[in-house]
């Protein structure tokens, strides 16, 4: 009998139906979804404008490597052109995060001629060995070593880290705004000041990860522009393609222009699902106002978050993260609160070892934000009693 690997841990629930801000069990019972598998379905299940692009393209065409011009391509790049900041002139498509970052170090390394990469203590940038390289959790890479290059770790928000490791040695810096897998923590506007500058002065390319904290999640645009500050290289991922599998490589144009024929290659990067998916999901997110809908939504879910850390001393310490990448910092291990959270019709998921971590669609409503609210207080006011 061939059976699946389980990579993660089952939850116990069927899937069966999505829509927007909810999914359905296979006994007909509505989930709250703020998990959002991992944060994709941003612009919301199954988002009318990204399904009917994908449809469209579906009656005409699914498979076409980027070798050949389509008018899918340029309407990717029309649309593109709108969110991605100015100073990337040049892009690459593959099929997820991990992809992402496999491609901006390759061409880190290959342009600046440079071994080293500076990465962060708590930074989660993927699973595959050159993603691996960078992201710090030594659960993750155990067993997996050696990597393609030298990977520094340092303390994140750490001013005087970063101008003391980033040297004439260095390709690269990669950082999230918002540290996901991590805890939630998001960069301070001077730190991102401080990379910028370090790489500025060494001739390092600054790496912003924007895979889970971009395209309008954290009420910005871009989660780095808190800081002011533009990346020469920027991946992008998850809600950009309204739940298709897709991701963004941007670079500079200095830097994107020097990539040459052969440097990287995707047999499904750019195909014509993909760029249709991208499209719509630009366009989603301009045509609503995504961007000023998750920064309002973002402020309701933070205001409810500390109101119930306040309420709820024994269980919780802070709020964590930003708009609608946040969440609550534990004084346990996340799993039983997850457990409870999901029978009272919720799904989240966690972040570092203590950190329950909601990833809600910019339609979360007020009305979700109650229920919310209610079963927070009912979790934990449960889990007190059972302490």
């Amino acid at each position: 009998m061939l059976r699946l690997v389980r990579l993660y841990a089952p939850r116990g629930l069927r899937l069966a139906r999505a829509e927007g801000q909810y999914v359905w069990s296979s006994d007909g019972r509505r989930f709250l979804d703020l998990h959002n598998a991992y944060g994709v379905a941003f612009l919301g299940h199954r988002n009318p404008v990204v399904m009917r692009r994908l449809r469209e393209q579906m009656d005409r065409m699914m498979v076409a490597s980027p070798i050949f011009d389509t008018d899918v391509m340029e309407e990717a790049v029309k649309m593109l052109s709108k969110v991605i900041p100015r100073r990337l002139g040049y892009f690459f498509m593959l099929n997820g995060g991990s992809e992402a970052v496999e491609m901006a170090l390759k061409v880190a390394k290959k342009t600046t001629g440079r071994e080293k990469f500076i990465s962060f203590i708590n930074g989660f940038h993927g699973r595959s060995m050159g993603a691996l390289s960078v992201t710090w959790n030594p659960k993750y890479r155990s067993g997996f070593g050696p990597f393609p290059w030298k990977v520094e770790f340092i303390p994140y928000n750490n001013l005087e880290a970063v101008e003391k490791a980033v040297d004439e040695d260095t390709a690269g810096v990669i950082l999230e705004p918002v540290q996901g897998e991590g805890g939630l923590t998001p960069a301070t506007p001077e730190f991102l000041k401080a990379v910028r500058e370090a790489c500025d002065k060494t001739g390092a390319l600054m790496i912003v990860d924007e895979v889970q904290s971009g395209f309008g999640r954290t009420g910005r645009l871009w989660a780095h522009e808190v800081g002011g500050v533009e990346p020469d290289i920027m991946t992008v991922g998850k809600s950009i393609g309204g739940g298709f599998p897709v991701s963004v490589v941007a670079f500079r144009e200095d830097v994107g222009g020097r990539i040459k024929e052969g440097d990287h290659g995707s047999t499904f990067g750019a195909n014509p699902m993909a760029l249709a998916a991208v499209s719509g999901g630009v366009e989603a997110l301009t045509n609503d106002n995504v961007v000023e809908k998750a920064a309002e939504r973002g402020g309701k879910l933070g205001k409810i978050l500390r109101e119930i850390v306040e309420e709820h001393p024994r269980m919780a310490r802070a709020v964590k993260g930003v708009g609608l990448m946040t969440g609550i910092e534990l004084r346990f291990n996340p799993t039983p609160a997850l457990k409870l959270l999901q029978q009272e019709g919720i799904i989240a998921l966690k972040a570092g070892l203590t950190v329950l971590r909601f990833l809600p669609p910019y339609l979360i409503s007020d009305e979700d934000l109650s229920h919310l609210r209610e079963s927070l207080n009912k979790v934990f006011s449960k889990l007190a009693g059972s302490g």
